[in-house]
């Protein structure tokens, strides 16, 4: 059970904008910095965010298809704001994690309770 849909819509509206402002800053959290596929428009997704041994692990709350995952994944790459600064991206891939073993211990609790099991796996360019 990941989040659904209408919680998605209701933090695009109003929670993204309020830990969009911190969350290229705080620890766990970063902007995803992306293209649409359609628009071209750029995009920065706030998302939990975790240091891994080639990149960066991002929890996905919405699950492999949330848009901002696909335009990651049709682009091979994206951008990433975290603990104040930017970073490239690439090479991603999703990854089914039923332990939730890239996260630290009371961030996997809490995906844990909310049925968080697939991640995305970036490498640092």
């Amino acid at each position: 059970m990941v989040l659904s849909k209408s919680i998605a819509r209701f933090n695009r509206v109003a929670t993204n904008r309020v830990t969009g402002r911190i969350a290229g800053r705080a620890p766990g959290f970063g902007k995803i910095i992306h293209r649409g596929r359609k628009s071209g428009r750029e995009y920065r997704t706030p998302v939990n965010v975790f240091k891994a041994p080639k990149g960066y692990v991002v929890a996905l709350t919405y699950g492999p298809d949330a848009d901002w995952v696909r335009n990651v994944l049709a682009a091979g790459g994206c951008g990433l704001e975290t603990m104040g600064r930017q970073v490239a991206l690439t090479n991603p891939r999703i990854v089914h994690d039923e332990q939730r073993t890239a996260t630290p211990f009371v961030v996997r609790q809490i995906l844990g309770v909310v049925g968080v099991t697939e991640f995305l796996y970036l490498d640092q360019a």
